[in-house]
């Protein structure tokens, strides 16, 4: 009897499987989307003009604002991106000193017939641009803080405040 357990269970090993050791192969192939669309930098504010631009990668290409002090700005989003603004709308929205990114963020997702921006923190949201799709831009003018110190700017269409935010430096 102990002999039919034991060529039962080798016939059971045997069959479970050809001894092969299974082999993974990694291949990286780079696409478009693993490069940035544009490198990002620091602007600063010339005659108070900005001009920054958001992709389909959801980037800015500056990560970095500067201005002074209650300087006047006309600051100018373009999407150079080719998607709709319903699949990844982009805006530009300056945030108050101290103004939490992540808890605007999470709010504003759910405030699409307010075009993102969250009321119940509009008094944390200094200015902001239209929710724009890909090959429009929307300009908007406003004074910079008269508070120099580091706010936050970033876009609140749902999830891109991961990505899609910078330094708004005011000297």
């Amino acid at each position: 009897m102990k002999k039919i357990v034991f060529v039962l269970l080798v016939a059971l090993a045997f069959s479970c499987g050809d001894n092969k050791k299974e082999q993974k192969v990694e291949t990286k192939t780079e696409t478009k989307a693993d490069k940035p669309a544009f490198p990002t930098s620091t602007a600063e504010a010339k005659d108070g003009v900005i001009v920054i631009e958001g992709n389909d990668q959801m980037k800015f290409n500056k990560t970095e604002i500067r201005v002074k002090a209650g300087e006047k700005i006309t600051l100018t989003l373009k999407h150079v991106g080719k998607m709709e603004k319903a699949v990844m709308g982009h805006n530009w929205a300056l945030l108050a000193a101290g103004a939490d990114v992540a808890t605007i963020g999470n709010a504003a997702a759910m405030e699409a017939e307010n075009d993102y921006i969250p009321a119940e923190y509009a008094d944390q949201i200094l200015v902001h641009t239209k929710m724009i799709g890909g090959g429009e831009s929307d300009t908007i003018e406003f004074e910079a803080p008269t508070e120099p110190g580091t706010y936050t700017f970033m876009c609140t269409f749902p999830g891109h405040y991961a990505l899609m935010q910078g330094k708004f430096i005011v000297e």
